[in-house]
């Protein structure tokens, strides 16, 4: 069968190829009942891999799970993001070449249709909030010190807390953005065991993308936060991130969402989802 594998020397010599994460998928997912050790060992001995790290320009994974001690530490209680609140005890989150963002789309939509055709997909999963996501900026508590971004998904931080705020308008999420930058992360960020916060705007997905997953919201108004942490949420849940979501009117959380990683290969965890 013709591959035309001339063409990976084409278009490897072509194009943006730096390491900073330009881009990022971030998906949320809930098996369904009774499928939770199907859905996990399909997604870690397969999708993983053949779904998103065998792709081109997606450089850095990570897979991350809420338990649900921690599903129960989410709020707001009324979230815009996930009915109910603790809907979603998966998180993955991957990095993606900046500039490579719509050359790993027409990439994305083949496979996951191949996948798809070749019975390589599970069904009994919800998606909950998947976006793939432009980066926006990245704010450090230690400045030039420790892993850089591009390092986060790599290097083994104890936890990850997800959180989604939205703003009225384009132009107030612009001021809330830069209010974050400048002012309310490098304060809270201070003594935090959170090492860097990185901030990605979602983008919509394309149209031909699968039926399964919903069409994005809030293009033009949200603003997603990963926070990268040292030690587990659970040890510092209530000093640390009970009052995230305060906003000062610039936007209102819709989710605040603590996670641990994933151990690959294994379904440790998955006893303790329900």
């Amino acid at each position: 069968m013709d591959t035309r594998s001339e063409l990976y020397a084409e278009l490897a010599a072509v194009g943006p190829y730096g390491v900073r994460p330009g881009h990022a998928l971030i998906t949320m997912v809930e098996p369904h009942p009774g499928h939770e050790y199907a859905y996990n060992r399909w997604y870690e001995d397969d999708h993983y891999y053949s779904g998103a790290m065998a792709m081109p320009w997606m450089y850095a994974g990570r897979r991350w799970v809420a338990t649900r001690e921690l599903q129960l530490l989410r709020y707001p209680e009324k979230s815009a993001i996930a009915q109910p609140v603790t809907a979603g005890c998966y998180l993955s989150t991957y990095w993606i070449t900046a500039g490579r963002h719509a050359d790993h789309m027409k990439w994305t939509v083949a496979i996951n249709k191949r996948l798809n055709h070749d019975a390589r997909v599970h069904h009994a999963r919800t998606h909950v909030f998947t976006a793939f996501q432009d980066h926006e900026t990245t704010v450090y508590r230690d400045g030039a010190a420790g892993p850089r971004d591009f390092h986060a998904l790599d290097h083994p931080y104890a936890g990850l807390v997800l959180q989604v705020v939205d703003a009225d308008s384009p132009q107030q999420r612009a001021e809330l953005l830069q209010w974050l930058r400048t002012r309310h992360l490098p304060r809270r960020l201070k003594g935090s065991p959170a090492a860097l916060v990185t901030v990605f705007r979602p983008v919509p997905l394309p149209g031909d993308r699968m039926t399964y997953v919903k069409q994005v919201e809030g293009v033009d108004t949200r603003l997603t936060l990963l926070w990268f942490l040292e030690t587990d949420p659970r040890e510092c849940w209530e000093q640390h991130f009970a009052g995230l979501g305060e906003m000062e009117e610039l936007g209102r959380t819709e989710l605040v969402a603590p996670f641990i990683p994933t151990v690959p290969g294994t379904d440790r965890y998955v006893d303790q989802l329900r």
